[in-house]
């Protein structure tokens, strides 16, 4: 099993294209992959006469799909901001636009976000529970998570998928996981830390139900939930 460290510099992470020039709509877009209309749900939001309205985009590629958002809705209340492990980033740079280069495992926010999205990045993540968890506190208190989560990746240390106990610990948690979609989201600011232990990663899983290479991720069953953290 591989470390954050190492599971960076696999050949599988690396060579990753599913998220590279995905675009906000159409076969391959966000609302295809998350059943969600991003811009329609930012356009309505503002609308509505709130504030500055903040997007973080998880494992975003090169961050088309963002660019493409923020000159769609075209107001100036809207924040977004993706992260990738890549300094591959679209083109021409928009203000409300900013990318961060970096693992999404030690991202740090600096304020609540109304919407977080990760399109199939989790299936390249070591601990994805942890980042899941993480995700789900950075929401604002009516903020949306939306996400793409394959449980059979998610892994004894012997490689027997969690099934239905992980299930059952999400929504124990407050987390909606769709087994047919294999999406999962959360409506509203949530500390939680879900009832496993991270053991490492194995990038020779093969592929998974898009097709592509991905990761599995192995964890033991913790005996209490770490608390959650403010």
């Amino acid at each position: 099993m591989l470390d954050d460290e190492a599971l960076a510099r696999s050949s599988v992470v690396a060579n990753c294209t599913m998220n590279r020039e995905r675009r906000l709509a159409g076969s391959n877009g966000y609302g295809r992959e998350l059943g969600l209309d991003v811009a329609d749900l930012i356009t309505d939001r503002l609308s509505r006469g709130a504030g500055t309205f903040r997007w973080l985009d998880l494992c975003c590629g090169t961050g088309t799909a963002l660019l493409e958002c923020a000159r769609l809705v075209a107001d100036p209340r809207l924040r977004i901001t993706g992260v990738d492990l890549v300094d591959f980033f679209a083109g021409p740079p928009h203000p409300g636009v900013e990318f961060v280069t970096g693992p999404v495992t030690s991202f740090v926010p600096r304020h609540p976000y109304d919407l977080v999205t990760c399109v199939h990045g989790l299936h390249y993540i070591g601990d994805k529970l942890d980042v899941l968890t993480r995700a789900a506190s950075w929401l604002t208190e009516d903020g949306l998570l939306a996400a793409n989560l394959d449980l059979a990746a998610v892994v004894t240390e012997q490689g027997r998928a969690w099934g239905r106990r992980l299930a059952g610990a999400l929504r124990s948690a407050g987390l909606h996981h769709d087994s047919r979609r294999r999406r999962i989201s959360r409506v509203g600011h949530l500390d939680v830390r879900l009832p496993f232990r991270y053991l490492g990663a194995d990038d020779r899983a093969g592929p998974n139900y898009t097709g592509q290479p991905a990761v599995n991720s192995h964890y033991s069953e913790a005996h209490h939930p770490r608390p959650g953290h403010p």
